[in-house]
């Protein structure tokens, strides 16, 4: 496993409990008491360590390279998924995988951001960093869904929208603010799950919902830490400082309204048991979902654009 940086004394004592694991085995000798009360302080520290995180050492959790991806939570909560490419445009974007499935045995559009696990998939799918197209072909997937009354649930995760030339050239911004206007203009229920990083408009493209959740170690912002510190201090260095600043955890933005819940996870961050971070998901967006699917379609749009409506008139 990864170890972050002021996860170092706990890292240390995972690897004793390692070693005694192995002698264990190899030698036959008994120590299970020892490695019982290693565990127990490890457990210990993991939660003192977790229950006060700084906003530098969230981003970091929500960056962690073993983190569960869009594609984890599919496979983990989609049954009979059918996945669905191309925008019918320019081409197929891998950042933004998305398709057909029963979730907990209802129909349901899925759409997430990518971001890959090793190098040849992290390169498949750009980093999670969508092109135009792919932006195009979310807003395709969520306009049929819409068509045939199928609830949307949208996975973000991305550093933000790829920032390359070819990409300007095709029309980013157009297609982010297109993919937006989609989802507010959708009759049917929008369910958007920040499960690791939402840098910028690449994500909120995504997270225009009736209901935007966040894991707990999540982050969401406008920036990342590194750009907004390049930005206004002109050093990288700040990052740490421009975290504080951007008010970007799962906490902050409950606080202030722009998320509507906040998804548990477990203690040591979703990596550390992915099992049960897919079953705080399940069960939250069950619960939301069976709550949206009984309201009125044009209910459904309209709760929704007064809820972003409503953000902005209250930075006045």
């Amino acid at each position: 496993m990864h170890f972050l940086d002021f996860e170092k004394p706990i890292a240390e004592l995972e690897g004793k409990i390692a070693e005694l694991r192995h002698l264990s085995d190899s030698d036959g000798i008994n120590i299970a008491e020892e490695v019982s009360r290693l565990q127990s302080r490890v457990d210990k520290d993991l939660r003192s360590a977790y229950a006060k995180l700084s906003p530098w050492q969230k981003t970091q959790v929500a960056r962690h390279p073993d983190r569960p991806h869009a594609l984890d939570y599919v496979r983990a909560l989609i049954e009979d998924f059918m996945p669905l490419a191309g925008d019918r445009a320019f081409g197929e974007d891998a950042a933004v995988v998305g398709g057909l499935g029963r979730f907990q045995g209802r129909s349901v559009m899925v759409i997430g951001l990518e971001k890959g696990r090793d190098t040849e998939t992290r390169l498949k799918h750009n980093f999670g960093m969508a092109r135009p197209e792919g932006y195009r072909k979310a807003r395709r997937l969520m306009e049929l869904a819409d068509k045939f009354g199928i609830p949307v649930i949208t996975l973000v995760d991305t550093a933000g929208a790829y920032p390359g030339v070819d990409a300007e050239e095709r029309g980013q911004a157009e297609a982010i603010a297109r993919c937006i206007d989609c989802c507010l203009a959708l009759r049917v229920p929008l369910i958007s799950v920040i499960i690791g990083e939402g840098g910028s408009g690449g994500a909120i493209a995504l997270a225009t919902g009736n209901v935007v959740l966040m894991m707990e170690h999540a982050i969401y912002s406008v920036i990342s830490p590194e750009g907004c510190a390049s930005i206004l201090w002109r050093d990288g260095e700040q990052a740490k400082t421009a975290a504080e600043a951007l008010k970007l955890t799962a906490q902050d933005l409950e606080r202030i309204g722009v998320i509507d819940g906040i998804i548990p996870e477990p203690l040591g961050g979703a990596h550390r048991a992915p099992e049960a971070a897919f079953a705080a998901v399940r069960d939250t967006l069950e619960m939301h979902m069976n709550q949206l699917v009984r309201i009125d379609p044009g209910q459904l749009r309209a709760r929704r654009r007064d809820k972003f409506l409503q953000m902005g008139r209250g930075l006045d």
